[in-house]
């Protein structure tokens, strides 16, 4: 049924006013507040703003905007008004945005003034393209997003069904180009329901700081949908979330939940020497998702911080984390159990079910699932099939009911005949105390056949030599001789999304 209580924003916005909330803090922004009312009535204004520069509903408005108060107050006033928003990736480059904004058929574009000069050379390329809003600082020849809200009159909340499409997040193109993943409204509070209400227990009194970012799907639940599903803070960091940023807010803030990324904690933890830093003290959970969490780096941060990470899985396609460790129950090098909410299958290539502790592909059924991939049809029936969502992710199944990674399919090779996870290899590199990250992906050696080959980020001041004959030794002590990297690279860094994933297709090519 359409109503305007089908209107995502109705649950996530509108309700906090006759809570009692409208004073209190929704988001906090370096000395910039963002109170539950403000973000109310900011939010009722974008129907206005739309109208005005011929914007109708259904239309998509692209949002290349950094973590900063503007963000929740376009994506929820676009949901108001019936508009599409599409958040994108804030570190992408002209040509990766002419491509999105042009197969998304975007009408309006809100950037940040930071990143006007990326985007700026493609703007007269994008046919659909209608106007251009500027976020923060000076607009330069376009339209500032302050000055055009504040014009713009309070509009009534735009009916919309639960199962109306809401907005899009393009893939993070972890394995090639980016895809427009549309998501409905009732997924939202689906995600709060679910994982944030029966896993995290988020209450009204947490303070929430992600230092994924909003415009994934992961960042986008952490940051927006959670803490607003019960009236808490969220405070955000619109730079990039280095340790030293990271560190730095969570003394500010002092935050009760926080949300990382595998490579962010294992940054975190390699530069804690004497502990925890300041910020750590009110910590009651830290979640982690986006890639596998070694085991070695979620012990050092339980070590160093007294708190767990629960280590989970989501994905672009089902909006957040359905499968996930829980307080109490870490088990750390596996992905934990279902989500209250989710249901879980793994199969072998013909679709049959595996059995005791064979690999197979995770499947997904739960009500978050998108209802598919813009303009690709052929890519929406072969991972969305009926009620279940294959995830593209390689798992097996403990005894005990523990799912343990073992990589993306597109990763998984044969050695020998038998199948590698390369995941179980880089965590034995890893749990190497000189090694900081790394990356396997298979090389052929001189007989044509496919072998692993190692990229490896050793930490700060660790001498080479003799390194890569140690790293062989411990491979094969730790999970047995035919799996240990035949090659080992030793490189700077590893290429990842903005999401943190590792974009082993990269590696592979230059393997």
């Amino acid at each position: 049924m359409t109503t305007p209580d089908g209107n995502a924003a109705s649950y996530f916005v509108d309700r906090h006013l006759e809570a009692g909330r409208a004073d209190k803090p929704a988001y906090l922004e370096g000395n910039r507040t963002l109170t539950y009312g403000e973000l109310a009535g900011q939010s009722d204004r974008l129907a206005a703003l739309y109208e005005r520069h011929g914007l109708a509903p259904e239309d998509r408005a692209a949002m290349i905007v950094l973590d900063v108060l503007e963000f929740p107050v376009i994506f929820w006033g676009s949901l108001k008004a019936g508009v599409v928003p599409v958040p994108l990736n804030t570190l992408l480059s002209a040509d990766h945005y002419r491509f999105i904004l042009r197969d998304s058929r975007a009408k309006a574009l809100f950037v940040s003034a930071a990143l006007l000069e990326t985007v700026r050379p493609i703007l007269g390329d994008l046919p659909h393209l209608r106007v251009v809003f500027v976020v923060g600082g000076e607009p330069e020849g376009f339209l500032d997003f302050a000055g055009e809200l504040a014009a713009s009159e309070p509009r009534p909340l735009a009916e919309a069904s639960p199962d109306e499409t809401a907005f899009w997040l393009y893939s993070s193109g972890s394995t090639g180009a980016p895809k427009g993943v549309r998501h409905v409204h009732g997924s939202l509070q689906g995600t709060s329901d679910t994982y944030a209400a029966r896993v995290l227990g988020i209450r009204e009194d947490d303070l929430v700081f992600s230092a994924a970012k909003l415009f994934f799907a992961y960042g986008l639940g952490n940051g927006m949908t959670f803490p607003l599903s019960v009236g808490a803070t969220t405070a955000l960091l619109p730079g990039r979330p280095t340790p030293q940023s990271v560190f730095e807010l969570m003394s500010q803030v002092r935050p009760t939940l926080f949300c990382g990324v595998p490579t962010l904690y294992a940054a975190m933890v390699a530069q804690m020497k004497q502990g925890a830093p300041a910020g750590c003290e009110r910590l009651r959970l830290c979640i982690s998702a986006g890639e596998a969490l070694p085991r070695e780096v979620g012990e050092g941060w339980k070590a160093r911080t007294g708190v767990d990470i629960l280590d989970g899985v989501g994905s672009t396609e089902m909006l957040h984390i359905f499968l996930s460790n829980r307080p109490g129950d870490v088990v750390y090098g596996t992905s934990g159990v279902a989500v209250p909410g989710y249901e879980l299958r793994l199969v072998d290539e013909t679709g049959r079910e595996v059995e005791g502790d064979a690999i197979g592909e995770l499947l997904v059924k739960g009500a978050t699932s998108a209802e598919g991939y813009w303009n690709k049809r052929d890519k929406s029936r072969s991972t969305f099939e009926g009620h279940w969502t294959r995830t593209g992710d390689k798992y097996q199944r403990t005894p005990e009911g523990r799912y343990v990674y073992c990589g993306r399919t597109d990763d998984m090779f044969k050695v020998s005949g038998i199948w590698l996870a390369p995941f179980e290899v880089e965590q034995a590199l890893v749990s190497h105390p000189a090694v900081l990250e790394a990356a396997v992906v298979p090389a052929l050696d001189e007989n044509g056949l496919e072998k692993p080959k190692a990229f490896v980020v050793l930490k700060d001041d660790v001498p080479h030599e003799g390194i890569e004959a140690a790293l062989k030794d411990h491979v094969k002590a730790a999970v047995g001789k035919w799996k240990y990297p035949r090659w080992i690279e030793i490189v700077d860094g590893l290429p990842k999304t903005a999401t943190g994933k590792i974009q082993r297709f990269k590696l592979r090519a230059g393997a």
